[in-house]
């Protein structure tokens, strides 16, 4: 009965469009002050403050400050120019270079709202300029911006880390491959559109030509610091000279250099402003981190991660009948909740029915962020899907028609990686 309360307490203020932190702490109150059960007030202000005091955590806001300034650094204009310099000349090769330039920006960013941002911004209107339907591109891009939070280092899956105390290593090496899988479906769709609609190819061709009038060695030159980005910090990860967390530190530094003294284009006195913006987009992310424990704790001592399991067992008798049910159930969450609170609070209710049915919690936890990082694209509250929409100047319902293609190859590449666990386990040697 108190677990039942919790899960009532907390979807009735999720309905009332409570925010998730105020909605965690009530529905945690409610079987302590109504039943006496869950713990006492004592031990949930306890469990609160012990959420935030957490080393691991320290890498969620880095890596959104090393996102932030790389995107103020034009980094995404020259990851575009170079792919756009091998692939720009064939069929819908451009909207391709801008799916590979986003799958690229996630390993730097880690967050798809910056990726869509940072590439949305420079792509968008260069896309237009060359003839293409501009909410057609800006569909592409708040659906290709999910990718930075699968594509490692991803910060959806260092909550799923913090939340379950997986590997955030693994978890980062899960997501190479099906981040790269949902990349090569959404280029097909791309291919495709192209090959139907037609594309202005003397527009091309001209744009082409001045891309390449100053040579390769001109372009690999300008882009190979942005190129490294991602090298430099996945490979200090699995070199084992630095952790998940220190990789973070490393990612500012980086983008500090790279972006103040190599490129030039951040000044020291916009460090500041870029600080500021960081604390914002981190700040209610914080609150549902802190509150997040305090949340699981309380569902452990009311055994509502039990009863959930036990229900679970007894209706379903196979790992594959178990996921499709939860894919469902994350593709319409991942509709109405923002990613993190989500992961937060769904991975620990969840992680331990499947682990029951065999699956991997790598396997698991990719395929959580993949169904979250959908709903980042589809309305109600796709932020993507508004980022994208306002870079534009379009309604969002207008991209999200057009967006609807995309978000179909999206879905095709999720059922493969749902079905194929080997697809998230592949590049993970550790045995779970």
């Amino acid at each position: 009965m108190a677990a039942l309360l919790v899960f009532v307490v907390f979807l009735g203020c999720i309905v009332l469009t409570v925010p998730i932190s105020v909605s965690m702490i009530v529905g945690s109150l409610a079987p302590i002050l109504t039943m006496g059960k869950g713990g006492s007030v004592v031990q949930l202000l306890n469990n609160t403050f012990s959420g935030a005091n957490s080393t691991p955590i320290l890498a969620v806001p880095l890596f959104i400050l090393g996102g932030v300034i790389m995107a103020e650094g034009g980094i995404s204009r020259r990851l575009f120019n170079f792919f756009a310099y091998f692939v720009g000349r064939f069929r819908g090769g451009l909207p391709c270079a801008a799916i590979i330039t986003c799958l690229f920006y996630g390993a730097i960013s880690g967050s798809g709202p910056a990726t869509t941002a940072a590439v949305g911004s420079m792509c968008i209107p260069f896309l237009v300029d060359l003839g293409y339907d501009k909410q057609w591109v800006a569909g592409l891009v708040s659906v290709a911006g999910g990718l930075g939070v699968i594509i490692p280092p991803s910060i959806p899956f260092v909550l799923y880390a913090l939340a379950t105390g997986i590997s955030t290593g693994d978890l980062f090496l899960g997501g190479i491959l099906p981040g790269i899988l949902i990349g090569v479906f959404l280029m097909a769709y791309a291919v495709f559109y192209c090959a139907r609609k037609g594309e202005d190819r003397a527009r091309i061709e001209q744009k082409m030509k001045d891309l390449s009038a100053n040579g390769f060695g001109k372009l690999f030159g300008d882009s190979i610091l942005a190129l490294l980005c991602p090298i430099v910090v996945l490979g200090g990860i699995y070199s084992g000279l630095f952790t998940p967390t220190e990789a973070a530190v490393v990612s500012v530094f980086y983008a500090l250099i790279v972006s103040v003294f190599v490129y030039r284009s951040v000044k020291i006195k916009q460090i500041w402003g870029l600080l500021q913006n960081s604390v914002k987009t981190y700040a209610g992310l914080a609150f549902v981190l802190a509150f997040a424990t305090a949340f699981g704790r309380v569902l452990s001592l009311t055994k509502a991660t039990k009863a959930v399991e036990t229900f679970v067992l007894a209706n379903f008798h196979s790992g594959y009948a178990v996921l499709s049910v939860l894919v469902i159930l994350f593709l319409i969450l991942g509709m109405i909740m923002d990613t993190g609170p989500a992961i937060i609070i769904l991975a620990p209710v969840f992680l331990p029915v499947v682990q029951q049915m065999g699956v991997n919690p790598i396997h698991f936890g990719v395929i959580l962020v993949c169904c979250l990082s959908i709903g980042l694209a589809t309305p109600p509250f796709g932020l993507d899907l508004f980022v994208a929409g306002n870079l534009a100047e379009e309604p969002p319902m207008a991209v999200a028609k057009k967006a609807l293609p995309f978000m179909i190859a999206f879905l095709i590449a999720l059922v493969l990686i749902t079905y194929v666990p080997a697809i998230s386990t592949l590049l993970v040697t550790k045995q779970y």
